[in-house]
């Protein structure tokens, strides 16, 4: 099978490397492709301050270092630009128009932040005391309220559109290892994941299966789990392989293992970027055997 990342943070956000180091990782590795996709810019359009998102200030040093990642590799190995966007309801999101001037090959649309019934902004993506202590001040200790307003955010963010690929559909089990907090058999959880997957069909773009949680010893299996991947399938969903590496050394890291959980799930092909054309992402298909 053939193997790419478009899923890769550097030290200009919350990476450990820098891109020409990511680069020559991907081409030892034999990787057909990288793609770059920082954490894109909050603080302005959500006045939150987070140690993982690129500085408003930075966002141009990062383009620029992706662009000359671009020359120096054409020829050897296919080096593409992108960002992973955050979608808050009302307050940013992929489908914002200044991401459409900044020349990009793809957007990733995740979301690691939900709205509490009281306002605030609280991270699902943290550590997992951080995260429990979120529940308690945003959902009055019930984690199953966090739960919701995930899936209610991912639920708005797949027909506002904007992204290429969306990230890590069930980033909210990442301290559930941890923690304990709910179980993936909750009727609330399966009923959200199905409506996702159907969701995803009608929007036309791929999800990723991502390996992240186990590049970092989060979790068990990749995002999503076998259940909800299978719901993909079912949907016709394509799904697109990724690291979301933050070190360079895991650019292909657990690969195998989200191969074989594709197998399982009923793929027989999983896609690759090839690109930009005409405003549209281009996928092609690799096989999976």
């Amino acid at each position: 099978m053939t193997f790419a990342c478009i899923h890769t943070h550097t030290v200009l956000c919350d990476g450990a490397d820098d891109a020409e180091t990511c680069c020559q990782s991907a081409y030892e590795k034999g990787l057909c492709a990288i793609g770059f996709s920082a954490h894109a810019p909050v603080l302005k359009k959500t006045g939150i301050q987070t140690s993982w998102n690129l500085g408003e200030e930075r966002l141009g040093e990062y383009i620029e270092s992706v662009l000359a990642a671009i020359k120096r590799w054409e020829g050897r190995l296919p080096v593409y630009l992108g960002l992973e966007v955050d979608f808050i309801p009302g307050l940013i999101g992929p489908a914002d128009r200044d991401y459409r001037d900044l020349g990009l090959d793809y957007i990733i649309g995740s979301v690691h932040f939900v709205i509490a019934p009281q306002g605030k902004i609280l991270s699902v993506d943290d550590s997992a005391k951080k995260v429990q202590q979120n529940i308690q001040d945003g959902f009055g200790g019930d984690p199953m309220g966090m739960v919701e307003a995930y899936w209610n955010s991912l639920e708005s963010m797949i027909p506002a559109g904007g992204f290429d690929v969306l990230g890590h559909p069930d980033l909210i089990k990442k301290n559930n290892l941890e923690l304990g907090f709910f179980s993936e058999d909750e009727e609330l959880y399966r009923r959200k994941t199905a409506s996702v997957a159907a969701l995803m069909a009608r929007a036309a773009v791929p999800a990723e299966i991502n390996t992240g949680g186990l590049n970092r010893g989060r979790t068990r299996d990749c995002y999503p789990s076998l259940a909800f991947l299978k719901l993909f399938r079912e949907q016709g969903v394509p799904m697109v392989i990724n690291a979301d590496a933050h070190r360079a050394q895991d650019l292909d890291g657990h690969y195998e293992e989200a191969r074989k959980t594709l197998l399982a799930a009923g793929y027989t092909e999983a896609v690759l970027f090839g690109g930009r054309k005409n405003g549209r992402a281009i996928w092609t298909s690799s096989a999976v055997q």
